[in-house]
């Protein structure tokens, strides 16, 4: 009869420290938050956002109004998250 092998034990791994909290969306600099009234429906979900500031917004739906099937169309009043990078392209966060 073959003898068994010894089963070895993993040793506990050592506790860490908690990470640190990521900030929260609103928190982030790299962004501007504007309202506006959608103008046109482009192809690849994508819209013409005339902004309550003046200019005219390029946007696409961000992701939980895409995850949600939310419609957007024309004529809509949305929240856009605009980057500081290219101020001529946004993100549709809400629909209101």
């Amino acid at each position: 009869m073959a003898q068994k092998r010894p089963v070895k034990r993993k040793k506990p791994t050592p506790r860490r420290e908690p990470r640190e909290e990521r900030p929260a969306p609103e928190e982030n600099s790299d962004v501007i938050r504007a309202e506006g009234v959608v103008l046109d429906a482009r192809p690849n979900t994508t819209f013409k956002v005339k902004l309550d500031a003046g200019p005219e917004v390029l946007a696409h739906v961000g992701g939980k109004l895409r995850r949600n099937y939310i419609r957007i169309l024309p004529g809509d009043r949305v929240v856009l998250e605009i980057s500081t990078y290219d101020k001529e392209k946004g993100r549709i966060v809400y629909r209101k």
